[in-house]
């Protein structure tokens, strides 16, 4: 399968819409994904929202539990490849990121942003 770079600059705010979850291996036994070094696999669901497009949810996989990535907050992904994949007659594309990381007090108000001088 090959893997095709995403440039992140491009996708606009990325914000997580479902929190980080274990991804399932297989749904009978209830089995977690884990990576070739036994790592646990995480998927977490991302908002992409493009200057004057509608809004879309990614799901990326990523290996390692995300911390400090919860819903609603604005979200940094580095590494991110897509993959096309192929099953029968069913087909799409697939995420995967080297890290998801939470934007250090993304949308926090500025120091003294409350309009008064002097700060009080």
């Amino acid at each position: 399968m090959q893997s095709i770079p995403v440039d992140t600059s491009r996708l606009g705010v990325l914000r997580c819409a479902v929190g980080p979850e274990p991804k399932i291996a297989d749904f009978e036994t209830k089995e977690v994904k884990k990576d070739r070094d036994g790592n646990t696999i995480y998927s977490v669901a991302v908002t992409v929202r493009q200057e004057g497009r509608r809004v879309s949810v990614i799901e990326i996989a990523v290996t390692g539990e995300p911390k400090g990535v919860v819903e609603g907050a604005e979200v940094r992904v580095t590494g991110l490849d897509a993959f096309a994949w192929a099953m029968g007659d069913r087909h799409g594309i697939s995420f995967r990121a080297a890290a998801i990381t939470p934007v250090p007090n993304a949308g926090a108000p500025a120091a003294g942003s409350n309009g008064k001088a002097g700060g009080a």
